[in-house]
This record gives structure tokens, sequence and C-alpha cells, in this order.
């Protein structure tokens, strides 16, 4: 692991025992069939636990819609992205040739997932506490108030708030295929409503965008049954 690495895990605040785990954090699939979307996957969900639990802290008088707002303005893409920069991703993270001239390392998309990566590999290395703290270190220099929850709501959020009032399921996300070369990638994204048996899906240039595209589609599906 050369001086980069070890520079980042200074930062982090975290020494990893597995080396090869950062090493995958930091892998997009342009680059290598051993890639960072697992490790993604499995960050997203620490990120959102480990941010819930924060507020739950910092905003005792919040009611839960409006915790669930302040939460989706925390962890979307462009304040991952901000912080993935103050880690210094952009010159981290593994592109294939393709992605790298088109400026992948400076896109919002791929950085953001590589540092939801990053939590995930420091949850496999250490476990949660571990993992919980790093999220928490990141997220201190950022001022956490109530006002956040008047942020414009996205797709997801107003489906998730949706099926909450009416005491359903969230919805369950699943990317249904991957279009275009490596490093032009688009993704088709389904979302589905088991109880309803309502399938819905949405195209974006990235997971998260894909997965915003297909909420609004149910959105529209379900409020057009409403009618």
């Amino acid at each position: 692991m050369d001086g980069r690495f070890v520079a980042l895990q200074a930062r982090l605040q975290h020494q990893f025992t597995d080396g090869q785990l950062l090493d995958r954090a930091l892998t997009h699939r342009s680059f290598s069939a051993d890639h960072n979307e697992r490790l993604e996957f499995l960050g997203d969900s620490v990120l959102n636990l480990a941010v819930a639990a924060l507020l739950y802290e910092r905003l005792a008088a919040l009611p839960e819609g409006d915790l669930s707002r302040v939460r989706a303005n925390l962890v979307r893409q462009e304040t991952l992205h901000q912080l993935a920069v103050g880690l210094g991703l952009p010159e981290l993270v593994r592109l294939g040739e393709g992605e790298m001239r088109s400026g992948g390392n400076r896109r919002p998309s791929i950085l953001a997932d590589a540092l939801e990566a990053v939590i995930g590999a420091v949850y496999l290395d250490a476990g949660y506490a571990d993992a919980e703290s790093l999220v928490r270190r990141l997220f201190d220099p950022i001022e956490i108030h109530p006002a956040m929850a008047a942020a414009a709501k996205d797709s997801k959020t107003q489906l998730q708030e949706w099926l909450q009032g009416r005491k359903m399921k969230l919805p369950v996300y699943r990317v249904a295929a991957t279009l275009g070369a490596a490093h032009k990638q688009t993704f088709d994204v389904e979302c589905e409503i088991a109880e309803l048996g309502v399938v819905e899906r949405g195209i974006g240039a990235s997971r998260r965008a894909g997965e915003q595209a297909a909420a609004a589609a149910t959105l529209l599906a379900l409020k057009a049954k409403e009618k």
C-alpha cells in the first residue's frame, strides 16, 4: 500500500487490518471486475443507520417525518461528494482509461459511491462501532439543524413518506440492467411496492439517479390509482 493510502487512513483515523478492503473500495467497475459496488451497497446502509442515530440524539424535538427529511439532506449525493473531496478521494479512486479521460474522478456520483464503499470497508474491517465513529467524524463539521427538514423533498423521500403515512413497508430498489460502455453507463432501476403489487422503473446516469427516477414513476402510478 503506497503513501497515498497510508495518508488516507490517517485522515479516516482508521488503520485497516485488511488493506485489500480499502483498495477495493476505491476501485470503480471500469477499472476491474473486483470493484466497489458491493461495498457501496453495504456502506449505504451503515451510513443511513449511523446518520439516523446521530439525528435522533441531536434533534430530539423533531418528529419522524422531519428526521427523515434531514437525513435525506445529509446523505444525498451532493453532500457525500463534498465529503469525498475533503478526504482526497478524487486522487485515489481507480478508474478505467475511458472513465478517467472523461473526468470520472471528479464526477459526484462516482465519488459519493466511493465514500459509501469506504464506509462499508471500515464496517467489514472492524465492525459497526468503528464505521459509525467514522460517519460521525465525517459529519461533525456540518451544522445540523431542524431547518434542514424544509429542504425540497426528492422523489425517494416523497415516496417513503407516502408509504409511511399509510403504514406500509418501504420500497425495494433493484438495478434491473446496466446499459452502455463502462465509462458512460446508465442504470435501469426497478422500484417495487410489494404490498400494492406495484413495480415501476427509471433510468439515470448513476444508481442514485435511477432510483430517483424509479421513485418518481412510482409516485405517479400511485397517485393515478388514487384518482
